[in-house]
């Protein structure tokens, strides 16, 4: 390994960014050229990977959060044989898979999706957490590695995610800092005077700087890194732009470069390739670092095992494939037996588990996402209990009674809330907290963090093993909105918890109370906001939530009470599951039809029946999640919104999207102001929230008919 060509290495990073920069004429060059050298240390020494094996569990992650630098990983992946040059030529282009920002699930060897600057960052630190709980439980042992710069250290969201991981003593995590003093406008510091080293020693990191172009300094680093106990942030002095004219300006930025300057850059480097060619030698010098970490990927630790284990071993892979199933011999076992002295250094121990283990199977059941396969009888046990108790509770405390049961029966539930855990609902009391001293907890205490906690939820996720939710105050989703957004790009099951849904909240005033945040959250695509009537919806919308591999839920939970509104209804069916559903019916010709959601489900049952006593014959359509009621047949929906009844909504929000089902000459009853503060009952009467001004408008508009 240290008779690799590194420069030449690098180089090619270099020339492969600068090319597809330059066929697209769109993109950043300056940071691949400017981390060429780190980036080659880091994959030719030290990642443990596998392209064959891309998913295998115990690989060491890498997560570019400066993801403008997109080439710099897309070169990375051709030379390790991820990916094509084909799809190094299409960069940017409709199609490709090199998107301008990485996308996971998109490209191989891409671990999260970055672009907004911080995103990656904290999502690693949710990552090496994941690896951090998952290591005694499956004997996994990984690092996290992250790169990332100026940027995604003005980001807010990097002094909570940093804070956290110096917290939690996360030292499997490192930071790899491209430390150029350059932003787009100019210079750092025409905005920015921290001092970055003193700043993360604050937090409980390692902190190491060195010359980014140097790589014996650059190994150094990351080897004390992987000895620290603490996470570790490596700053490493570059040159944006390196070896073009514009190096170490902020128009090395962004834009292709002109064939002057590429010119006098491959002279410069005795590069005098065609665009997008890469010489023998210096290909082959790349995929020797693979052999390497497919060593690594191949190196077998019997420790755990006893002789008669050995014979039956079966090491995970991939997304719960085992080596049986991937083709490999029954002699494999004894020839790495052979190899292991050869392999062990700097290996990370690919750990084996006996066909029969219980662990094995458990690890292979989380990483398929397949729930316990007793879960639709613990549902039932449980469905049958709320509607014998018929309880007169808040949905928060809905959510946490289904929730205490299904933890206690999902090992891969890991919750956690910004400081928020007992409004929120979320521990519960078999839960232990995960500190810097048991990583063998279930529930984190994030602190007021909620931007981070979001974001370490996505890296938990992406992780896998994992399914995180996470609590606090609906209001606050405005801090979160970032990461819920990549939640939902991502394809990530995450479970955000939002509490203190409405005007509900009463006393703590407008600063408090959720208006417009159902409506724009309601606006992301792929994702299942919930907001259940009662304890049976709750637990309904829960169980669908489960079943939503490839998406985010969020659930609005109120703080008030709210009345069982089951007890005529169908209880076996998993009526939520429609999205609306008719929760009463009229018993006269059908004249109004009142959809509405959580806590106004209770008041649309009171306005029905002083309707229904007025002769005015009332539907009321219980809607506790749009997305899915948009899902269904046009039969269906046709059945709920089709006639010629006047119709009404409720809910204690902005009415944005609501005309879309009651038509635009129907009745809305909700906030169109800020709140105050005040009791919640007195606020609901204060804002014409009521079933009396339901019926005062009902027949005010039945006048005009």
């Amino acid at each position: 390994m240290n008779h690799l060509p590194l420069e030449s290495m690098a180089n090619a990073i270099r020339f492969l960014s600068i090319d597809a920069v330059q066929k697209a004429n769109s993109g950043h060059p300056g940071m691949p050229l400017g981390m060429a050298d780190v980036a080659t240390i880091l994959f030719a020494k030290y990642l443990n990977h596998n392209p064959d094996d891309s998913k295998w569990f115990n690989r060491d992650r890498f997560v570019l959060s400066n993801g403008h630098g997109s080439m710099l990983l897309y070169s990375i992946l051709y030379l390790t044989g991820y990916t094509s040059i084909d799809e190094l030529k299409n960069f940017r282009q409709m199609g490709s898979k090199t998107p301008g920002h990485p996308e996971f699930g998109l490209t191989s060897g891409v671990e999260a999706t970055t672009g907004p600057l911080g995103q990656g960052f904290a999502a690693a630190v949710g990552m090496a957490l994941a690896e951090s709980i998952l290591k005694k439980q499956f004997r996994i042992n990984h690092y996290t590695y992250v790169m990332l710069g100026d940027g995604c250290l003005m980001e807010g969201i990097s002094h909570e995610a940093a804070s956290l991981a110096g917290h939690l003593k996360l030292n499997k995590l490192i930071a790899l800092f491209d430390d150029n003093d350059i932003s787009i406008d100019g210079a750092t510091c025409l905005s920015c005077s921290d001092d970055v080293e003193k700043r993360f020693l604050a937090y409980g990191w390692n902190v190491d700087k060195i010359d980014g172009h140097d790589f014996d300094a650059i190994s150094l680093a990351i080897e004390r890194a992987q000895k620290s106990e603490k996470p570790s942030l490596i700053c490493c002095k570059t040159i944006i732009g390196k070896f073009s004219s514009r190096a170490g300006t902020s128009s090395a930025h962004s834009g292709a470069f002109s064939e002057e300057d590429i010119k006098q850059m491959r002279e410069k480097l005795n590069w005098n390739y065609e665009p997008f060619h890469v010489p023998d030698d210096v290909k082959n010098a790349w995929m020797k670092t693979v052999e390497r970490a497919k060593q690594n990927y191949n190196s077998m630790s019997f420790q755990h095992l006893t002789s008669e284990e050995e014979k039956e071993w079966i090491p995970v892979s991939s997304t719960g494939m085992t080596k049986s199933e991937t083709g490999i011999t029954e002699d494999y076992a004894e020839l790495q037996k052979q190899r292991l002295p050869d392999n062990i250094n700097n290996s990370v121990s690919f750990q084996c588990l006996t066909l029969e283990s219980s662990e094995n199977k458990e690890l292979q059941r989380r990483l398929a996402k397949h729930l316990p396969d007793n879960i639709d009888s613990v549902f039932a046990g449980l469905k049958k209990q709320i509607c014998e108790l018929m309880p007169s509770e808040a949905t928060r405390s809905s959510f946490g009674r289904v929730m205490e049961l299904l933890a206690q029966h999902m090992p891969e539930l890991v919750g956690g809330s910004a400081d928020l855990t007992g409004s929120n609902c979320t521990k519960y009391k078999h839960m232990q907290v995960i500190d810097s001293n048991n990583y063998s907890g279930s529930y984190v205490h994030y602190g007021v963090r909620e931007h981070a906690m979001a974001a370490c939820m996505n890296g938990m996720a992406l992780h896998g093993a994992i399914l995180p939710y996470g609590g606090t105050f609906l209001v606050f989703s405005d801090y979160c909105r970032p990461a819920i957004r990549l939640s939902a790009l991502m394809k990530q099951q995450v479970i955000y918890v939002m509490t203190h849904d409405s005007i509900g909240v009463g006393e703590d005033g407008p600063t408090h109370q959720p208006i417009e945040h159902l409506a724009s959250l309601r606006a992301i695509p792929n994702l299942y906001i919930f907001r259940p009537a009662d304890a049976v919806e709750t637990l309904e919308c829960v169980s669908i939530a489960l079943e939503k591999k490839e998406s985010p839920a969020l659930f609005a939970l109120s703080r008030q009470n709210v009345s069982y509104m089951h007890s005529d209804i169908d209880q076996s069916a998993n009526l939520s599951k429609f999205g609306a559903y008719i929760l009463c019916e009229c018993s006269k010709e059908l004249k109004v039809t009142i959809f509405a959601t959580g806590s106004e489900v209770e008041i649309a049952v009171k306005a029905r029946e002083k309707l229904q006593e007025k002769g005015i014959g009332t539907r009321v359509v219980s809607m506790p999640c749009w997305r899915l009621f948009d899902e269904q047949s046009d039969e269906y929906k046709a059945a709920i919104l089709n006639n010629d009844s006047i119709k009404v909504a409720i809910e204690a929000g902005s009415e944005m999207g609501w005309h879309k089902y009651i038509g635009s000459n129907g009745i809305f009853v909700g906030m169109k102001s800020f709140g105050e503060s005040a009791p919640y009952k007195t606020l609901y009467e204060h804002f014409n929230i009521s079933a009396n001004h339901v019926v005062k408008c009902v027949c005010e508009k039945l006048v005009y008919i």
